[in-house]
C-alpha cells in the first residue's frame, strides 16, 4: 500500500494515489430449485394423485351398466334413472368450481381428503340405499359426484406445485392417463360386477377403492400449494399438511408453526391470488376463454363416441355379446395410453428445443424458469395439435361412416384406436399450456375446464 508517514503526530497519511486491485469474484446464492423433490418423488407424488384422478369419471361410467338392472328393483323407468345420470353430470361440472380454486389457496391435501371422505360416505350410502326410496339414490349420487369430481383439478394443480416447465409434460401426461382411462374400463368393471355380484357391488367396490386411496393420500401425499408451502421447503406443523410417512421430502424442508406461516403467506400473497377463490374471473383472459372452448369441444366430440359405443355396437353388430362390446372400449384406452405417454415426452422434447435456441442466441436467461420473458409457451405445447386435430376429426367421421355402414367391426375399433390417442394428445397439451400461463390458480383453471366439459 502507498502512503507517508508524518512524523509530527505518527500518523499514517494514504495518498490519493491507490493500488490496481483485481476484486475477488463475488459468490452468488445459486437461484433456489423450482420444487425441492427429485425427479423420482415427483414420479411418486404424479402415482399418488394420478389414482386420485380415477375418481373423477369413475363412478360415472361404472355405474351405466346397471341401470337397465335398477329400473327393475327400482321399478322405474328408464327415464327416471336417467335422470341419475343427469344429476350426476350436472354436480360434476359445478363441484371443481369450488374445490378447486379452495384448494389453491387452503391446500391440495385437505382437499383431497375431504373429498375423498364425501365419496366414501356416498358410496356406502348407495351399497345399502333401499329400493322403494328412489329420491335417496338421486340425492346420494349428487352427492357422490360433488366429492368425486374434484380430483382431476386438484391433481392438476399438484403437477402444477411441483413439476418446472421443462418436466410438466410428461409428468402431466401421465397422471391424465387415470381419468382418460377410467370411461373405457368402468363400463367393463361395472358390468362384470353387476353381473355377477348384484348392483350394489359396484357401490361396495367404489366405497372400497375410494377408502384405499384416502388412506394411501393419509399416509404419503405432502401438501404442495406453493402459496402455502413455497416448493416444499417449508413444511406447516398442522397435521392435515403432513403425510404420516415421509415417503418424499426426508428432512430437506423446514417446519413452522401454521398459525405464523398463514400470517406470513396472507401478507405476501397478491391479489391474483386472493381472486383465484373465484374462478369465473379467468373467463375475462381471451386466450384461456379460448383453449377452454376449443378443448371442450374436443372432449364433448370424444365423450359422445365413448358414451355411445355400447348402443351403436349392438345395433350395428348384434352378433356381440355384452361382454365382447365391453371388450370393445379397449381400443380406445389403448390409444389413450400410447397418447398419454408419446404426447408427454413429446411436449418436453419441444419446450427444450425450443429454449435451447433462445440460449444459444442469448435471449434468454437458462437458469431461470420464469415465463414472462417472451418466451413462447404456446408455440413448444400447441405445435403439433392443429394437425391431431385433423387426424382426430378425420378418424370421427370414419368412424361415424363405419357405424352407419356397419362395415367390419375390426374398422371402427382401429379408428377408436386413433379416436384415443389424439383427443388425449390434444387435451395434455392444451390443460398442460393452461398451468403454465395461470401456475398460481391451476387447479381453479383446470376446474373452469371440467365445469365446461360437463
Amino acid at each position: 500500500m502507498m502512503g507517508t508517514n508524518n512524523g509530527r503526530n505518527g500518523v499514517f497519511v494514504e495518498s490519493q494515489e491507490q493500488p490496481h486491485i483485481t476484486p475477488s469474484p463475488k459468490t452468488e446464492r445459486p437461484p433456489a430449485p423450482y420444487s425441492i423433490y427429485n425427479r423420482k418423488e415427483k414420479w411418486i407424488l404424479v402415482g399418488i394423485v394420478g389414482v386420485a384422478g380415477l375418481f373423477s369419471p369413475l363412478p360415472a361410467n361404472i355405474y351405466l351398466p346397471a341401470i337397465p338392472t335398477l329400473t327393475t328393483v327400482f321399478n322405474r323407468s328408464i327415464e327416471d334413472l336417467n335422470l341419475t345420470v343427469t344429476i350426476y353430470l350436472a354436480m360434476q361440472g359445478c363441484s371443481p368450481m369450488l374445490w378447486g380454486p379452495l384448494s389453491d389457496r387452503y391446500g391440495r391435501r385437505p382437499l383431497f381428503l375431504f373429498c375423498l371422505l364425501i365419496l366414501i360416505g356416498s358410496s356406502l350410502g348407495l351399497a345399502l340405499c333401499p329400493t322403494e326410496a328412489f329420491w335417496l339414490l338421486l340425492l346420494l349420487r349428487a352427492t357422490q359426484a360433488g366429492g368425486c369430481a374434484s380430483m382431476i383439478a386438484l391433481g392438476a394443480g399438484t403437477i402444477g406445485d411441483i413439476a418446472s416447465v421443462d418436466e410438466r409434460g410428461g409428468f402431466f401426461g401421465i397422471f391424465n392417463l387415470g381419468p382418460m382411462l377410467a370411461p373405457c374400463i368402468g363400463p367393463a368393471v361395472g358390468g362384470a360386477l353387476s353381473e355377477h355380484l348384484g348392483w350394489r357391488s359396484i357401490f361396495w367396490f367404489l366405497t372400497l377403492f375410494s377408502a384405499a386411496c384416502f388412506i394411501m393420500i393419509m399416509l404419503f401425499l405432502p401438501e404442495t400449494t406453493r402459496a402455502l408451502v413455497g416448493n416444499g421447503s417449508i413444511k406447516l406443523a398442522n397435521f392435515v399438511y403432513l403425510p404420516l410417512l415421509a415417503v418424499v421430502d426426508k428432512g430437506r424442508s423446514k417446519v413452522v408453526k401454521s398459525n405464523k406461516h398463514a400470517q406470513l403467506v396472507t401478507e405476501e400473497l397478491n391479489l391474483k391470488t386472493r381472486a383465484s377463490a373465484n374462478p369465473f374471473r379467468l373467463l375475462i383472459y381471451p386466450d384461456v376463454a379460448l383453449l377452454l372452448v376449443y378443448t371442450g369441444i374436443v372432449y364433448a366430440v370424444n365423450y359422445t363416441i365413448m358414451s355411445t359405443i355400447s348402443s351403436s355396437f349392438t345395433i350395428a353388430y348384434p352378433f356381440l355379446t355384452e361382454t365382447l362390446i365391453g371388450i370393445c372400449y379397449l381400443p380406445t384406452g389403448l390409444g389413450m395410453i400410447i397418447g398419454s405417454t408419446v404426447t408427454g415426452k413429446f411436449l418436453d422434447f419441444e419446450y427444450a428445443k425450443i429454449k435451447k435456441t433462445r440460449d444459444a442466441i442469448g435471449k434468454e436467461d437458462s437458469s431461470t424458469d420464469d415465463l414472462d420473458q417472451g418466451f413462447p409457451i404456446e408455440l413448444s405445447r400447441l405445435r403439433m395439435v392443429p394437425i391431431l386435430l385433423v387426424v382426430f376429426v378425420g378418424c370421427t367421421i370414419g368412424w361415424g361412416w363405419c357405424i352407419q355402414t356397419r362395415s367390419h367391426v375390426a374398422g371402427p375399433l382401429v379408428l377408436q384406436v386413433f379416436l384415443g390417442w389424439t383427443s388425449i394428445a390434444i387435451l395434455n397439451s392444451t390443460m398442460t399450456l393452461m398451468i403454465d400461463i395461470i401456475r398460481d390458480q391451476s387447479s381453479g383453471a383446470i376446474a373452469c375446464l371440467l365445469c365446461l366439459y360437463h
